[in-house]
């Protein structure tokens, strides 16, 4: 018995390994956020593999019963929507619970949004700091201050409904003219990169109301 976590491409089907295609050919069942949405990927590479919906509102509540399930199969592979499952996807609490099982993990090489996004913003990726998704409501202000004062690149995901929050955030706490870059759509048709301060990311995000989901760089503090 054995869990693989296998990335899926973060836009461009093309964007998948050979390896990833075998694992979902071989694999007795698959683990996915939204059924509908992976239903295209397994289409577009003709395989037909049994669904499961485990996502981040549902992973707590059906965790022992994936567990039961992966110990009754061979394989079974765990896919986000898109990227490598378990950075700002559902996928941890699985992993831990396969470990103290006692069950086989294997995580293939794949797609990632932050990387392609890190390595164009042209800032300094020896090493970075990854902070994800940004809380909502609650310790906002000092996260935001701490990347603020992070003297590595910091490394952010964001939605469209908040990028320009964050980014007055940024401006409102004294970095409006800290160097910046935020990248959309990447590996699809219509990818953008934005490189400047925060300010003119500011007026950027305003002048083009730019949609998809957003990779966000911060230059360090000393940068």
């Amino acid at each position: 018995m054995k869990l693989a976590l296998v990335p899926t491409p973060i836009g461009n089907l093309e964007d998948i390994t050979l390896r990833s295609l075998r694992y979902l050919q071989e694999c007795d069942w698959i683990f996915c956020e939204d059924t509908r949405y992976s239903s295209k990927l397994l289409a577009h590479y003709k395989i037909q593999k049994p669904l499961w919906s485990y996502h981040l509102n549902n992973e707590h509540k059906t965790l022992e019963k994936a567990v039961e399930k992966i110990k009754r199969l061979e394989l079974t592979c765990l896919i986000t929507d898109a990227g490598t499952p378990g950075i700002s996807d559902p996928g941890y609490l699985l992993v831990r619970a396969c470990i103290q099982e006692g069950i086989a993990i294997e995580c293939l090489p794949g797609a990632t949004a932050f990387v392609p996004a890190l390595v164009m913003s042209g800032f300094p990726c020896e090493k970075f700091y990854f902070e994800g998704f940004l809380p909502q409501k609650k310790g906002r202000e000092t996260r935001i201050k701490a990347l603020l004062q992070e003297e590595k690149t910091s490394v952010l995901y964001e939605s469209p409904h908040r990028i320009e929050k964050t980014l007055d955030q940024l401006i409102q706490w004294g970095g409006a003219e800290r160097n910046c870059c935020i990248a959309r759509e990447l590996s699809k048709l219509h990818e953008e990169i934005f490189r400047g301060t925060v300010m003119e990311a500011k007026q950027w995000v305003v002048q083009t109301a730019p949609k998809g989901e957003f990779v966000f760089i911060l230059s360090a503090l000393k940068d």
